[in-house]
């Protein structure tokens, strides 16, 4: 290995990409575990050592990067989804010590996967993870992506007026969150079951939306995401996506 520095970037005219976003576009780690990797003087670049999480790389797919004196390729793509147990939160460490949902991946050695959107920690139901942030990127754009539907159980039974306004929407805490589609599914003496459809995901969307017309949520559950359902997987299982749920998706 040559000294610790900084290589020649060299001048191709063409677009560059700082080296912690190199690694995590390979699949290898998240962005800011790619930061603490470089600025400990772990990476390599050309044979030299790099510090600078954003130094810019020339020639992102032949750029040779070794991490800790071992070379590094892309990772394999990995396409999961998994159906996610109530009482888990959304993250991979917790500062409180909580559970969370990667406890559903233990013994899997699956490397580094990051979730697609997230599941507060009272919801269940469908929650997509990837190493490929290109794919996420294009699953989570409010623009762009995918519908989410959700099965919802409310702790009264909402009327005609009722279900038009969850459709209008109403500002909350300076944002307006409205629902692309509200319909009952069934109804009881005091609960019912909504299906509600999202084409954005705030944050606690659903949640905040219903207590601004004093509805209580009993139960959440995130039941497909654009053309992907939850079906029958088992709670707290997961599996592979096939290549067709990928492509379709990411609107392929």
């Amino acid at each position: 290995m040559r000294g610790v520095g900084r290589p020649s970037a060299g001048n191709d005219g063409g677009r560059r990409i700082g080296l912690a976003r190199v690694l995590s576009k390979r699949g290898l780690c998240s962005r800011s575990q790619a930061r603490q990797w470089i600025e400990a003087g772990r990476v390599t670049l050309d044979g030299v050592i790099v510090r600078d999480p954003e130094y810019p790389v020339r020639d992102v797919m032949r750029a040779a990067i070794e991490v800790d004196g071992r070379p590094v390729g892309a990772a394999n793509r990995l396409y999961l989804m998994l159906n996610k147990p109530r009482g888990l939160v959304t993250t991979a460490r917790d500062e409180h010590g909580r559970d969370t949902v990667y406890r559903c991946f233990d013994g899997a050695c699956l490397g580094w996967i990051a979730p697609v959107g997230r599941l507060d920690k009272a919801s269940e139901g469908l929650l997509l993870f990837t190493n490929d942030p290109q794919w996420a990127a294009r699953i989570t754009d409010p623009d762009t992506g995918p519908d989410k539907t959700y099965h919802v159980q409310v702790d009264r039974i909402p009327d005609r007026a009722l279900l038009d306004a969850l459709r209008a929407g109403v500002e909350v805490d300076g944002e307006w969150l409205r629902v692309v589609s509200v319909d009952v599914l069934r109804a009881g003496e005091k609960t019912a079951w909504l299906e509600i459809v999202l084409d954005e995901g705030r944050h606690r969307h659903i949640r905040r939306l219903l207590a601004a017309f004093n509805i209580g949520v009993l139960r959440l559950v995130r039941v497909a995401i654009g053309p992907l359902a939850l079906g029958e997987l088992p709670k707290g299982q997961w599996r592979p996506l096939t290549a067709d749920e990928v492509a379709a998706l990411a609107g392929g």
